[in-house]
């Protein structure tokens, strides 16, 4: 359960490294899979979806946004109670003052963020930057995280650039209009960064076997977001639970913003290798299921 609304707490809870990671893709149903795993009693998750810990350390330009990130994320905590009309707990409050103040971003803090867990309890990040780390971002992962499980959820590369594309130019408050403000918007290299699957695919997989790393195709989340759910229970070993909402949509489509065949049709030339390297890395029955 998200901990703002948490009711298992251990205040005297010793820090501790997280059980459970999501490391992506950007736009790819992270954030589903966060809302729907933190419901069953054996997940345990911090209030921020995405801790940022390992890119804040091997992608220094993130740090531009990060700061935002975290203040972002208390205030809208303390919104949430606001908006009930209700006092936040203490220790929730002690929390958020703690992991919001420097220093941030050492391995203490991090594993500070999932102290509260109760014994028994699997501690969960999900952060979709994770997937775009640089080989040494992965060593490191794999030597500082080396009993954790590993979750990688693969969107079609065009789906996901778009989807992304839109979340961008909301957030900056442009308006494309013409077929060459969309032409322009496409040169955004950050597109092609997150969706590289062909490059961050393999590098998780050399250091993160079968047993700790489960790849999953986006489509089948709308398709059967049970049979999602059952597949990443029996990975983490956890019972089934019977979850809410599975089939709720978290992100709706950014209405207003239609992108033309010509800009569709240069992404996906673009794209081409990712669309290869999907189609040579994993069998039919996956691929057919990426969006």
């Amino acid at each position: 359960m998200s901990m703002a609304e948490q009711t298992d707490w251990d205040d005297d809870g010793r820090p501790r490294k997280p059980a459970v990671v999501g490391i992506g893709a950007q736009k790819a149903g992270t954030t589903w899979l966060s809302q729907i795993l933190s419901q069953h009693p054996r997940i345990w998750t911090p209030p921020f979806k995405e801790a940022q810990f390992f890119n804040a350390r091997y992608v220094p330009e993130h740090m531009k946004w990060l700061p935002w990130h975290f203040r972002r994320g208390k205030l809208n905590i303390q919104k949430r109670f606001d908006a009930r009309g209700e006092e936040m707990p203490a220790h929730l409050k002690r929390y958020l003052a703690r992991v919001t103040r420097e220093p941030m971003f050492t391995n203490h803090w991090y594993k500070m963020m999932f102290a509260p867990a109760p014994a028994g309890t699997l501690p969960m990040d999900i952060t979709p930057e994770y997937s775009t780390l640089p080989e040494q971002g992965v060593e490191f992962v794999s030597k500082f995280l080396s009993n954790s499980k590993f979750i990688y959820i693969l969107r079609h590369p065009v789906d996901r650039a778009i989807s992304q594309m839109k979340m961008n130019i909301t957030r900056a408050g442009r308006k494309p209009a013409t077929v060459d403000d969309w032409m322009q918007e496409i040169q955004d290299p950050v597109l092609y960064d997150r969706g590289d699957y062909a490059t961050y695919v393999p590098r998780w997989k050399q250091y993160f076997g079968d047993d700790q790393l489960l790849i999953l195709p986006f489509g089948a989340i709308a398709r059967d977001p049970l049979g999602v759910m059952r597949q990443v229970e029996k990975f983490l070993s956890i019972r089934p639970h019977d979850y809410r909402n599975l089939g709720n949509k978290v992100f709706a489509s950014v209405r207003g913003l239609s992108v033309p065949d010509e800009a569709r049709a240069a992404l996906r030339a673009r794209l081409e290798p990712q669309f290869a390297y999907l189609e040579s890395a994993f069998p039919k029955e996956f691929t057919e299921q990426i969006r």
